[in-house]
C-alpha cells in the first residue's frame, strides 16, 4: 500500500514538473536553470566514444568535468552557484562516470539537496545497468526526471558500441554484456514508469554503427513508456575506439529525427553538457570551485619543507582538523624525504589554535590536508603559508611540487569548507 501511495505521488509530481526542466521541455530553456553535480566519477560500461577526464577546462561533452566533489561539497558548490543565479530549477546527477556506479555518493547527494532545497527538482542520468535497485529510494526523494542512455537495442550492435560492462563486480563484453545492459535498460525503464517518474531516452548516433538502428531503439523504448529521447551527435573523442568516425551533420540528425518522431517525442535543443554544467542551457556561467585556470606555480626557497596531514604515510587522507601529526618533507638526493613526524596534537584546545600552528610550521611554505576550513585557511593564509586541500598518493604530490612546481590537477580539491566540527 506504501508503495502505491509513492507511486500515485510521483505520477502527480512529474506531470506538474515537466515543464520546468529545461532538458525535457524546449519552452523551459530559457527561463530555468539546472546543475550538475560531478559526484560520480567512476563508471560500469565502457562505450567505445568515451573518454571520461576530471580536469577537463576545456572541452564541453558529457563525461569530462574540473573537478570530482564529494556529497558534503556538491552542497557547499551548490549554495555559491544558487548565488550567481536567481533561476535555478534542477539540480542533476550525470558523471563524469555513471551515478549508480556510485550508488552512496549519488544517494548521499540526492538525500542532502532535497532536504536543503525541497523545491528543486531532482534528475540523474544513467546508462541504467545498476539503477533499478535505487528507483524506489529516488521515488521517496521526489526525483522527477530519469535519463537512461541507450544506444542499442540489437545485442550485435550493442557489441559493437561496449567495450566491456561490469555488473555486480563481474565483467562482461560482447553480445554478452550487450543482452545484458538491455535487459537492465528494460527493467529499468519499466520500473521507473510504474513509479510515474518522467523518463528521457538518450541515444548517441554514431556514423557506420547505429545511425540506421536508431529508429528501431525510438520505438522500443516507447514501447516500455519512455516520454521523450534526446538523439545525439557522436562526439569523436581522442584516444577512443571512435576517434577515426566523423560527427553527424545538422542535416544527418535532422533525419534520424524525423524517422524516430514517428515513435516517440524528440528532443531537439540539447546543449551535450558537462558533468559539471550549471546556468541556463547553453549559457553555462563560471564555476566558483573549478580550477579553470593553469596550475599556479608554487614558489618556494631550497631548503624549506612541505607540511602533510596524512594518517599513513602513503594517502593525504587526514582533515587538518583531526590531525595530531604532520608529516614533514625535505627535498633531499633528487627526491622528497619524509624526515619528521611534527606532532601537532599540543596546540589542539590552544585559544589561537591556528597562529600557533603557523608558528610550529615556520620553516615550512606549503601545508598539504584532505580537506581545510575557512577559518584555518584564512589564518596561515595571513601568516604566509600557502594551503591547499588535496587527495591523492602523498609522494606523488610532494614529487610534483618539488620537481615541477605544481600540484597534480586530478588532486585538488575545494578549499574554505569543512564539517569536522573542531573549530575550523
Amino acid at each position: 500500500m506504501e508503495k502505491e501511495t509513492t507511486v500515485q505521488k510521483m505520477q502527480t509530481i512529474g506531470s506538474s514538473d515537466f515543464s520546468k526542466h529545461p532538458c525535457f521541455n524546449e519552452e523551459s530553456k530559457h527561463r530555468y536553470g539546472r546543475i550538475h553535480l560531478a559526484v560520480a566519477p567512476k563508471c560500469n560500461v565502457q562505450c567505445n566514444f568515451c573518454n571520461r577526464k576530471f580536469d577537463c577546462t576545456n572541452e564541453s561533452r558529457p563525461g569530462v568535468t574540473t573537478c570530482v566533489l564529494k556529497p558534503e561539497e556538491a552542497l557547499v558548490h551548490l549554495a555559491k552557484i544558487e548565488e550567481l543565479t536567481d533561476n535555478l530549477a534542477v539540480v542533476g546527477i550525470a558523471g563524469p562516470g555513471d551515478p549508480f556506479a556510485n550508488p552512496e555518493e549519488t544517494m548521499a547527494t540526492l538525500e542532502r539537496v532535497h532536504a536543503q532545497y525541497p523545491e528543486k527538482l531532482l534528475c540523474v542520468s544513467s546508462n541504467g545497468l545498476n539503477i533499478f535497485d535505487y528507483i524506489p529510494r529516488l521515488a521517496k526523494l521526489n526525483v522527477s526526471h530519469v535519463t537512461i542512455t541507450v544506444n542499442a537495442v540489437d545485442p550485435e550492435i550493442g557489441a559493437s558500441i561496449y567495450e566491456w560492462i561490469v555488473f555486480q563486480k563481474k565483467a562482461y563484453n560482447g553480445i554478452e554484456g550487450a543482452q545484458l545492459l538491455l535487459q537492465r535498460q528494460t527493467e529499468a525503464i519499466r520500473e521507473l514508469k510504474r513509479y510515474g517518474i518522467v523518463v528521457k531516452v538518450n541515444t548517441v548516433v554514431i556514423p557506420r554503427v547505429n545511425e540506421h538502428h536508431v529508429p528501431a531503439i525510438a520505438k522500443y523504448v516507447a514501447a516500455l513508456g519512455a516520454d521523450i529521447q534526446n538523439c545525439i551527435a557522436l562526439i569523436p573523442v581522442k584516444g577512443t575506439p571512435f576517434e577515426e568516425l566523423y560527427e553527424p551533420s545538422a542535416s544527418d540528425m535532422r533525419m534520424v529525427r524525423a524517422k524516430t518522431s514517428i515513435h516517440i517525442k524528440q528532443m531537439k535543443h540539447c546543449a551535450r553538457c558537462r558533468a559539471d554544467a550549471a546556468g541556463l542551457l547553453g549559457e553555462d556561467i563560471n564555476n566558483p570551485d573549478s580550477r579553470r585556470e593553469n596550475p599556479q606555480e608554487i614558489q618556494f626557497k631550497q631548503g624549506r619543507y612541505i607540511a602533510v596531514s596524512t594518517s599513513n604515510g602513503i594517502s593525504v587522507d587526514t582533515h587538518l582538523g583531526r590531525a595530531s601529526y604532520l608529516a614533514i618533507y625535505a627535498w633531499q638526493e633528487e627526491k622528497p624525504r619524509l624526515i619528521e613526524k611534527r606532532d601537532i596534537s599540543v596546540i589542539r584546545n590552544a585559544p589561537d589554535r591556528w597562529n600557533e600552528l603557523a608558528n610550529l610550521l615556520s620553516d615550512c611554505f606549503l601545508l598539504l590536508t584532505s580537506r581545510v576550513g575557512g577559518k584555518p585557511l584564512r589564518s596561515l593564509t595571513e601568516n604566509g603559508f600557502l594551503v591547499e586541500a588535496v587527495e591523492g598518493n602523498v609522494s606523488e604530490i610532494v614529487n610534483s611540487v618539488f620537481k615541477n612546481k605544481v600540484i597534480p590537477r586530478e588532486a585538488l580539491r575545494m578549499v574554505g569548507y569543512c564539517d569536522s566540527g573542531n573549530g575550523c
